[in-house]
């Protein structure tokens, strides 16, 4: 009986077979070293900063900048705010002023 090979698993990223000496395991699938980057930044990644999405890797701070919140509060800065006082909701345009109300308090 002839010798047969064992089938190695392939690298998602490549499709190349992945050997135990240089295997990276994340996202249910085994990469190899030099695959195992991000996809934006293309930074290299280990245990400790890899995250995963759709079988996809990314850095931490690459994976918050695409799949973590938006808005005000979420690192937009100054320049992300609005003026709106919600007209499109029914609120009616009030005028800000410092005058004290009397009697109010």
């Amino acid at each position: 009986m002839p010798f047969v090979a064992a089938e190695q698993p392939k690298c998602p990223k490549c499709g190349k077979s992945v050997y135990t000496a240089e295997e990276r395991i994340a996202a249910n699938a085994k990469w190899h070293k030099t695959c195992f980057k991000c996809g934006l930044c293309h930074k290299l990644l280990d245990s400790t900063n890899v995250t995963e999405h759709s079988g996809e890797l990314f850095c931490r701070h690459c994976y918050g900048r695409k799949y973590g919140p938006k808005g005000v509060g979420f690192g937009g800065g100054a320049g992300a705010l609005s003026m709106d006082v919600g007209e499109h909701l029914g609120n009616k345009t009030t005028e800000m002023t410092n005058a004290h109300h009397s009697g109010n308090f």
